[in-house]
């Protein structure tokens, strides 16, 4: 376990050689030992990070591109991000982690990572783009043996995906999932919302499958 929680909003990461530590930019708020920092870049040839999150970073897909700092060395971090809520998620190799970029506060280097799309949209691209935590349906995708902390407004609650059942979240309040899972984007329309009455919640992902979802404890974006 890389990260372990300090309290709440603060988490602290064990820096090593051979087990350095990605977090976002302006996230680190202590450290001791001898730890350096340097931007994430994909450079011509890839490099030790260049073929996993820098990639992505590269591609700029969607809103994804949330830059990050690399910590090397030997010592301890403390990570946080503007008092929001922090939820560390362990991931053992098997099942794969989505989760949306901005909510990413931390995670090991050694994790794969990619960009990947999050879900059909029918119709509705235009209005899922602003929709899904204000990125678009694009989400990036972590995947290996390694700790991850997420970002949240009032912390996280995980909902088990189970037996042909079907969760429904509301896209602004959607974090992460992992497992073997189908997002789809999808419509609850109804003529009070096209006469202005309804709820404001038009707008669905419904998720299926086997696995788990993340999801805040708020319609708040960060």
């Amino acid at each position: 376990m890389t990260f372990t929680a300090v309290t709440s909003k603060v988490v602290l990461a064990q820096v090593r050689p051979g087990g350095e530590v990605l977090a976002r930019r302006g996230a680190m708020l202590a450290v001791t030992g001898r730890v350096r920092f340097s931007p994430v870049s994909a450079g011509p040839g890839g490099g030790a990070y260049g073929g996993g999150v820098a990639a992505a970073l590269a591609r700029g897909l969607q809103g994804e591109a949330v830059p990050l700092m690399v910590a090397e060395g030997e010592g301890a971090v403390h990570y946080g991000f503007r008092g929001h809520h922090v939820t560390v998620v362990e991931l053992d190799g098997g099942r794969p982690l989505s989760v949306e970029a901005d909510r990413l506060l931390a995670h090991d280097a050694s994790l794969s990572s990619s960009v990947v799309f999050l879900g059909r949209q029918g119709g509705l691209r235009g209005a899922v783009r602003g929709a899904v935590t204000g990125q678009g349906v694009f989400t990036t995708q972590l995947s290996g043996r390694g700790s991850v902390a997420l970002l949240s407004h009032g912390g996280t609650f995980a909902l088990p995906v189970t037996g042909g059942r079907q969760v429904v979240v509301d896209p602004q309040a959607y974090v992460a999932h992992e497992g073997d899972l189908r997002v789809e984007v999808g419509a609850a329309v109804s003529w009070r919302d096209a006469v202005g009455r309804g709820s404001g919640e038009a707008v669905q992902l419904r998720v299926s499958g086997e696995g788990t979802v993340h999801v805040q404890a708020s319609e708040a974006k960060l």
